[in-house]
């Protein structure tokens, strides 16, 4: 079994196989048992609750978050999951973009407190790479979130990987001015998953007395004491975590328990607003400056990230980064389509689904028709544009049949085109073919899109029929 190696990877990723681990919820104290599932591309991480009738299944999204008081709770559909936040961070750690994670509890067990547990698990599952590309959100401008009552402040910067930097500062003598940074996601693993949660001994009463940690306890929570502490409070704080007894040295950590970091608080925050962050729903290629985040902050901003990928989807334009991968280069393409040259007309697949195909056509002075149109003012005629664009949705159509070298893609006819501009050697056209509608006894309706660069350069609606060679 391979295991999971997280190195910017820019296709979809699940696990192979199922993965169980079971512990207390933090702020419920029910034994949950919690099994992780692979799960189809496009699908990404979504909890099912299989404890209740039907068997709920709540997406792990922002806009479904009820609760950020001591954690992330999301609500769909009458369900509810707490205390999520360190599972998506080791998913997002280790570049799982597709799990179904089944719970029959109402909360993720919180572990010894950290991601650790649960990227140990993933490992065992192992990795699975999938035929579809990852949608990265690309932030293109700067994006602010601010709350000055609290002097919280979280930015994304445009940036080509993914970086993420905590300051925190609670103003106490143990823990001062901290902060902690990965350059890399690839980094997580080994510098954040193993961070624990934490809290201040004067917010540890407040917690039990509003009945938030029935299942804590110093093996899975940090509890840092920043101030002296009388023998008799130690009695009442034993008595309420149900130990013999505590103890702290000096002032410190209860029960002297050993940090895994100096700065394993802040370490922390930067693993909580990773799994907070996952709530946008798209992988991130940005840097994140935190100054002071917590839960409430990062679910804020968590939306105001995916407010701004909606309004770039708006636009409608496929991304196409040349450095990547394609998920189909010229060989498998010509294994799927009959054409050759001079009239294949593609060069690479970079995106395929059930839904959607994008692929790219290089425009050269090389090609044969550039001698008849024009000699001395070149200019690729419209109608092999939309030969292009149809052959990019034969890629589409064939995507439907498990043996597509067995049929035909006859297209059946073309409506609603319209040339915006004209396209010329040295551009590069980037097409995008959507399905209007399910395909009925082989019959497919698509509309088509090719761009040079941001420019929209042509469209049109299509419909084709897959045909048996042998019918």
């Amino acid at each position: 079994m391979r295991p999971i190696q997280a190195m910017l990877q820019y296709k979809q990723h699940t696990i192979q196989k199922s993965v169980t681990v079971s512990g207390v919820g933090l702020h419920t104290g029910v034994q949950t048992t919690m099994t992780f599932l692979p799960a189809k591309p496009n699908h990404g991480i979504k909890f099912q609750r299989v404890d209740l009738p039907g068997s709920p299944i709540i997406d792990a999204d922002c806009d479904n978050v009820v609760d950020v008081s001591r954690g992330t709770t999301i609500e769909q559909s009458g369900a509810r999951v707490s205390t999520i936040e360190h599972s998506l961070a080791a998913c997002v750690g280790l570049e799982i973009d597709n799990v179904l994670i089944q719970l029959d509890g109402p909360e993720v067990p919180i572990m010894d407190g950290s991601s650790m547990p649960f990227v140990q698990a993933l490992h065992e599952a192992g990795s699975e790479e999938q035929n579809a590309l990852r949608d990265f959100f690309e932030v293109q401008d700067s994006i602010w979130y601010r709350e000055a009552s609290r002097n919280v402040e979280i930015a994304a910067l445009p940036l080509d990987d993914y970086r993420v930097t905590v300051m925190v500062d609670y103003n106490s003598p143990v823990l001062g001015s901290q902060h902690a940074s990965i350059t890399n996601i690839s980094q997580f693993e080994k510098e954040i998953a193993s961070c624990r949660t934490f809290c201040f001994l004067h917010e540890l009463e407040m917690l039990y007395k509003n009945n938030l940690i029935k299942g804590g306890d110093l093996n899975n929570a940090i509890v840092i004491v920043d101030r002296v502490v009388k023998q008799d409070e130690l009695e009442h704080i034993a008595k309420m975590l149900g130990k013999p007894r505590v103890e702290v040295k000096k002032e410190g950590i209860l029960n002297n328990i050993e940090l895994r970091y100096n700065n394993e608080p802040a370490r922390h925050k930067l693993l909580d607003i990773i799994g907070d962050l996952a709530l946008c729903g798209y992988p991130l290629k940005a840097q994140i400056l935190a100054a002071r985040p917590g839960h409430a902050a990062n679910v804020a901003f968590a939306k105001k990230l995916k407010k701004a990928m909606q309004e770039s989807s708006k636009k409608g334009i496929p991304k196409y980064n040349a450095s990547l991968p394609p998920v189909m280069d010229i060989k498998k393409i010509s294994s799927v389509l009959p054409h050759r040259y001079p009239f294949l007309l593609i060069d690479k697949i970079i995106y395929l689904d059930q839904e959607t195909v994008s692929g790219v056509k290089n425009v050269t002075m090389n090609e044969p028709f550039f001698q008849g149109h024009f000699p001395g003012n070149p200019v690729m005629p419209g109608v092999l544009q939309i030969e292009a664009m149809a052959q990019i949705g034969g890629i589409l159509v064939m995507n439907t049949v498990p043996d597509p070298e067995n049929y035909w893609t006859i297209f059946l006819g073309i409506s609603e085109v319209r040339f915006r501009k004209m396209v010329v050697p040295g551009d590069t056209l980037v097409i995008q073919c959507d399905l209007l509608a399910p395909i009925k006894r082989g019959i497919a309706k698509m509309y088509g899109r090719a761009f040079v660069g941001n420019t929209l350069v042509c469209e049109g609606t299509m419909t084709a029929s897959i045909v048996r060679k042998d019918a």
